[in-house]
Parts: C-alpha cells; sequence; structure tokens
C-alpha cells in the first residue's frame, strides 16, 4: 500500500467567521493523482491552499509527509518544502524572457549553469522556438506551460495544480495534460489537481473526490468514483443533474 503523503483531520477553515471547508478525515497517497471536483464555491481551492501550506486549518490538524518527520505550515523547513510545487490557474510571470522564468527558481537555488536543463524543458512543453520570447507576449495557454515548466524544472515530489486548463483551447489542454501525465508516469510524482472538469478528472486521476459546500461528499477509485458512485449527489453531479 501507497505510503499516506498528507493527513488531515477534523479540518475546518473559516474566512470572515463563515466556514467554507469541513473535513473530517482524509488521506492522500505518495504517487496518486488525485481531482478535486465540484461546483464554484464547493472549498476546492480552498483545500488546495492549505494543502500547499499557504494557510493553516482554523481547526483540526493537517500534515504533510516529506521527510523523517510530518511538517505543517508553522513547522515547514525550506528543503522539504521544496519538494512540493504548485501551479496557480492564473499564473504570474516575470517581465522577462520565457527561457529566464523557466530558469528562475534554479537561480534562486543558485545553480548558474542550467541551460542544458532549460532547453530540455523548453523542448518538452513545445517551446523551444519562444524561448526568448517576452512573458508578456505569450498566449494563455503558452503562459500556462511556462508556469508548469517552471514548476516541474525543480522536479518536485509534490506537485499541486489549481485549474490549469481552465477557458484554455483544446490544443494547449492537450499538451497540459500530456505533460501531466509523462510527469506522474516517468517521475512518479504525486498530482493533486483542482478541475471543474469531470472529463479532464476521468482521463487523468487515480482518484476523485467530490466536494459540495465545503464538505467531502465522496472519494474513490476513478473508475468507481464515475461507474458506481455511493452518493446520489456525486451521481447527480457526474450526470450534470446536480443544479448548484
Amino acid at each position: 500500500m501507497s505510503k499516506v503523503l498528507y493527513a488531515l483531520k477534523d479540518v475546518e477553515h473559516s474566512y470572515a467567521q463563515r466556514t467554507v471547508l469541513r473535513i473530517p478525515a482524509l488521506d492522500i497517497y505518495t504517487g496518486e493523482i488525485l481531482a478535486l471536483v465540484g461546483p464554484s464555491g464547493a472549498g476546492k481551492s480552498t483545500l488546495l491552499r492549505l494543502l500547499a501550506l499557504l494557510e493553516a486549518p482554523v481547526r483540526g490538524t493537517l500534515h504533510l509527509h516529506l521527510g523523517e518527520r510530518p511538517i505543517t505550515k508553522a513547522d515547514a523547513r525550506i528543503h522539504e518544502r521544496r519538494q512540493l510545487g504548485m501551479v496557480f490557474q492564473r499564473p504570474i510571470l516575470l517581465s522577462r524572457s520565457v527561457r529566464a522564468n523557466v530558469a528562475y527558481g534554479l537561480r534562486l537555488r543558485g545553480q548558474r549553469d542550467a541551460n542544458a536543463q532549460v532547453d530540455a524543458m523548453l523542448e518538452r512543453i513545445a517551446m523551444r522556438d519562444l524561448a526568448d520570447a517576452r512573458a508578456q507576449t505569450l498566449s494563455g495557454g503558452e503562459l500556462q506551460r511556462v508556469a508548469l515548466a517552471r514548476a516541474l524544472i525543480l522536479e518536485p515530489r509534490l506537485l499541486l495544480l489549481d485549474e490549469p486548463t481552465a477557458n484554455l483551447d483544446p490544443h494547449n489542454v492537450h499538451l497540459i495534460e500530456t505533460l501531466l501525465r509523462e510527469q506522474h508516469e516517468r517521475y512518479h510524482t504525486t498530482l493533486v489537481l483542482v478541475t471543474h472538469n469531470v472529463f479532464q478528472a476521468k482521463r487523468l486521476a487515480t482518484r476523485v473526490a467530490l466536494l459540495l459546500d465545503g464538505e467531502l461528499v465522496e472519494i474513490a477509485p476513478s473508475a468507481a468514483f464515475f461507474e458506481s458512485p455511493r452518493d446520489p449527489r456525486t451521481a447527480a453531479f457526474i450526470s450534470g443533474d446536480l443544479i448548484y
């Protein structure tokens, strides 16, 4: 059985005294692709921010097991947090070239001679011809591929993605999904993916979790989630009959 990477127990999170997330228990395992699905406002992005240790839950415990002992936001050690990457729905890039953006994380780590790594990553994201283009000139799909490359080049053990293909054309959706699938197969990277697209969850995920009103309704292996959901709300969400 795979090792538990995240262990959440009695987790609650609030904004302005409004509870937006209640997770009695959730384990996420090393090497899986977990898709978090649900309508807007269901708590998916909030949960992802907690998993990224950008915020701490107001109640309960969240432990991330990347080293010999679990870490939390208050106890995050730099070496272990470097093993965690995140790609946002609206990435913020430097006002510099594509090459400089992809190399940025390596430079922060003191790795100056990384041309070969950067070239290989630009090849992976099909952007060698745009290596010297300024970030401001890129399309939405190209921006997202650069943001993904900037995370992947650091070789994270864990990658969190918040709607990485939202509002992108089918060509870029295919490229990004292919990159994620290759990353998982080649490097066994654990992926946690927030998506509104149930078809994307079905294509990519090994397990799928449905959130509604900040609560975890159902979590199951992908085949079981889509073919034999236990909760009627899950079946309604998959079929498109759930009006929210």
